[in-house]
Formats: structure tokens, C-alpha cells, sequence
């Protein structure tokens, strides 16, 4: 029989990507709503009854409405907004973070959010290995296609006068940050300077590192090494090897794509590290990571319907 799913939000750019993704498979029988009932209570409410997994792409108040709606229902979610993502009794659904053996069991998963899936996947493993203190001051810089900032920063990027370039996030107080933190082990906040730029899809993370200002010792082939191994055996994350470094410059693809690419640049002697994550912000970094934590919670290959 197939898994019932429910795509809460399925008019958003997260939302249409995982709906095509999902059409043509046979394991999956999608619960549509018509225009008319898309934002109707009632209507959400027993399409989330009648579901077995539900996937939120929505505002945070509308996702954590949606939560209220599905409960007593046992209906599984699969929350794409960053509501929950540093909530307790949800599973992040990070699986080459957290393990696969976590969301296979979970009936409430979080998506991470496209900026941190960069960031953690960089700097997590290296923490638990030792090699950067949990207490090192962290400073990540980002730059994103538009696609991810809502129906607004769309209509600006495409219409005449687009901007060539948007930094955002003076305030300090992006949301984003405390899920790198808390999903990375750190112990203080993370600066994070975040861009947007006219390219409609595509992510660069990046953190530079001071690794002569540690007590670890470790030098940039350390870090990237010890990347290797702990994504050694992942389908999606590839860290690129040194010989493949040389003379690199780094670009955005408009491709879709659900894999990432980790780097580890050193300079001679390796004390200064530029750790550097490329993705595709509607692919590992949104609905390509929804249809991967789906695919893992219904038993399937995490591979299924990813675009490789």
C-alpha cells in the first residue's frame, strides 16, 4: 500500500519542488488540496488526519498551527520551516548528523535550514573529532541564490533594478543561528553574515578558520581528512580531495542538485583554513533533504527520487 502524504504549504517554491519530485512515485499517494481549500482549517486539518506523513512548507506560526491541527492524529511530520529546529521531542533531520537509525523512528523530524545544512555538515564532525574547541568563536559567511527568501525577495530579484548583491542580517539575530550552534556542539553563538545574489538557485558556506590560534595542533589536512572519513560512506556530502584544490575557484551552480561538496583551502603549512560548503539551497539545502528524511522514515533507499 502507499505512504499517504500530505504536502502542507504545497504552492511555495519548497513546496512545488518536493510535490513534483513525489507525482511519480508509485510508493507515495499524494492527499491535494484545491485553491480554495489551501488555507482552509478544516480542510488542513483532515488531510493531516487522513495522512501518514505530513510535510510542512510553510511560515513558522502556519507550521506550528499545523502541529496543533495533526495532534492526536499520529500522523508523522516532516517540518521544512525553522520552527522546530531547536525544538525538544524533535529529531533533526540531519541523517549524516544524527543518524539514519534516528529519523527511521521519529514521528517528528525538522528540516534544517539551507545556511546551517552548509555550516553543520562542516563543522560538526570536526568538533566531535577534537580538532576545533567547542569553545572557538565561529564566524560563517554565505551567500545564496534568492530562491530561498519567499515570494517577496523573488519578485525583487526578477524584476528591473534587481540588486547585485544583498547582505542582510545586522542585526545579529538571525534565525539560523541558534540551530548552528546547538546542532554543531558549540558553546557560543555563531557570527553569521549572510548574502543573497541574482542567481535563482546555488549556496557557498563558508568558515574561516585560525587553526595556528588553537591548542588543537591540527592543521588543514587534518580537518579535511577527518571530513573524509566521517562522510566516507554518504551518497549525498563528498569531500573533495587536496590534489583537486589546486588553483580552484568556487561556482555556483543553477543546476539542481541534492548533493554537497566539502572543501578544506590551507595555506602553506595549513594554519589558516577556509572550510567551504557548496549546495543547492532548494536541493540538500530544502526539498531534496525533505524527500531524503520521507525517503529514510518510510524504509525506502535514502537515495530515491534525489538528484545525484
Amino acid at each position: 500500500m502507499a505512504t499517504r502524504i500530505f504536502i502542507d504549504g504545497a504552492a511555495g517554491t519548497t513546496g512545488l519542488e518536493i510535490r513534483e519530485r513525489l507525482e511519480g512515485r508509485s510508493e507515495f499517494e499524494l492527499l491535494l488540496l484545491d485553491e480554495s481549500q489551501r488555507k482552509d482549517a478544516g480542510a488542513r486539518k483532515t488531510a493531516l488526519s487522513e495522512a501518514d506523513i505530513a510535510i510542512l512548507c510553510l511560515p513558522d506560526d502556519a507550521a506550528r498551527e499545523a502541529v496543533s491541527l495533526a495532534e492526536g492524529t499520529g500522523t508523522r511530520i516532516i517540518d521544512a520551516s525553522s520552527a522546530h529546529r531547536v525544538s525538544e521531542g524533535w529529531t533533526y533531520g540531519f541523517p549524516e548528523i544524527v543518524g539514519h537509525e534516528k529519523i527511521a523512528g521519529a514521528r517528528l523530524v525538522s528540516n534544517p535550514g539551507c545556511y546551517p545544512t552548509g555550516f553543520i555538515a562542516l563543522v560538526a564532525p570536526l568538533v566531535r573529532a577534537g580538532l576545533v574547541p567547542a569553545d572557538w568563536p565561529m564566524t560563517v559567511n554565505a551567500v545564496s541564490g534568492y530562491s530561498g527568501g519567499g515570494k517577496a525577495l523573488i519578485e525583487r530579484f526578477e524584476s528591473e533594478g534587481a540588486p547585485a548583491f544583498r547582505a542582510y542580517g545586522f542585526d545579529m539575530e538571525h534565525k539560523h543561528r541558534p540551530e548552528m550552534k546547538l546542532h554543531s556542539g558549540l558553546e557560543h553563538d555563531v557570527i553569521f553574515a549572510p548574502s543573497v545574489v541574482p542567481a535563482y538557485r546555488g549556496m557557498i558556506v563558508e568558515v574561516p578558520l585560525h587553526l595556528g590560534a588553537m591548542s588543537t595542533g591540527a592543521c588543514a589536512d587534518d580537518l579535511r581528512n577527518s571530513l573524509a572519513q566521517f562522510y566516507a560512506h554518504s551518497p549525498v556530502i563528498a569531500v573533495r580531495d587536496k590534489a583537486d584544490l589546486a588553483e580552484m575557484t568556487l561556482e555556483v551552480s543553477a543546476a539542481p542538485s541534492d548533493a554537497m561538496e566539502l572543501f578544506v583551502f590551507g595555506n602553506e603549512g595549513g594554519w589558516h583554513a577556509r572550510l567551504v560548503a557548496r549546495l543547492d539551497n532548494l536541493g540538500k539545502g530544502a526539498s531534496g533533504a525533505a524527500i531524503q528524511n520521507l525517503n529514510i522514515m518510510c524504509g525506502l533507499d535514502e537515495t530515491a527520487g534525489l538528484k545525484l
